[in-house]
């Protein structure tokens, strides 16, 4: 071992600089007491040899370097007119024929509903497990207008423009509305309720008479078919069959995607999803209502 450290020291000397003595602490670790004494040496004194040996070290020493920046997409148009910074709106009429000036909710224990108060609801989120850390970034309405179905979309591009979203849609709500969703009361209602108190924002949704559809097509329909989903409902019950539709797990992907610089293709692909589970939701309303 002295022969080692005799050899170190030649090597110093032959570099051009002495090593300075090694305390008797040193002594039992050797090898680890002539790397830290080599790293902090300057480069220029340390043997080409030795600095192949602490490589490793040095490397680990140096800064990372900084991410390359990800070029946008060239496809970033978002569905709608930008309202606001970051929040983005779409209105469109879904012509309808034959609705009943009111609607029966007897099979929901609500008596009976003018069609004009019924505010059909649904959101797009970052994902299905809930909690704070869930954000909605599209929450889409439907209502009953003269001539048919009025689908209302707000849609976040920047996380800052939540609040903005929570604002608009709460004043799409009228004293004498009456929620209608599909799954609503155990997941989107929730999760708005959070995202309003996160905002320091009062929510316009608990109190309200709702509607959920989920749980009288299951008194209706379950064992019937494999799932009491809205998609199996959509097909078996109302007729519906999508095509290139996006799943809806598939939403948040999409719109981080876009967040990080990436197409808007799929974004627009949710906010069709979205927009025909709200004519869905309105058509199943009207069905368990016969």
């Amino acid at each position: 071992m002295s022969a080692t450290l005799e050899r170190l020291r030649e090597l110093r000397q032959q570099a051009g600089t002495v090593a300075p003595p090694v305390p008797a602490a040193a002594m039992a670790r050797p090898s680890e007491a002539v790397a830290v004494d080599a790293v902090r040496a300057p480069r220029s004194e340390v043997p080409e040899h030795i600095r192949r040996l602490l490589g490793l070290r040095e490397r680990l020493r140096l800064p990372r370097p900084a991410p390359l920046p990800q070029a946008l997409a060239s496809d970033r148009r978002v569905p709608g007119e930008e309202i606001e910074a970051g929040l983005h709106y779409v209105e469109q009429l879904t012509p309808w024929r034959d609705v009943p000036p009111a609607i029966d909710a007897g099979f929901g224990k609500l008596g009976t509903i003018p069609r004009e108060h019924l505010l059909h609801f649904d959101t797009e989120t970052t994902g299905l497990a809930g909690g704070t850390g869930t954000r909605a970034f599209m929450i889409g309405a439907a209502d009953w207008r003269p001539d048919g179905l009025r689908l209302r979309q707000l849609t976040i591009t920047t996380l800052t423009a939540e609040a903005a979203m929570l604002r608009h849609f709460a004043a799409w709500l009228e004293p004498d509305t009456v929620l209608v969703s599909y799954n609503g009361k155990c997941y989107d209602a929730p999760l708005l309720n959070t995202r309003y108190r996160l905002a320091r924002l009062p929510s316009p949704l608990p109190g309200r008479p709702h509607l959920d559809l989920l749980h009288p097509s299951r008194r209706r329909w379950k064992g019937r078919w494999e799932n009491c989903r809205l998609g199996t409902i959509e097909r078996q019950v109302l007729g519906v069959v999508r095509e290139d539709d996006l799943p809806g797990a598939e939403a948040p992907r999409a719109w981080l995607d876009y967040l990080r610089g990436g197409s808007a293709r799929d974004l627009r692909r949710v906010a069709e999803h979205n927009a025909q589970d709200l004519r869905s939701l309105a058509a199943l309303c009207l069905h368990l209502a016969l």
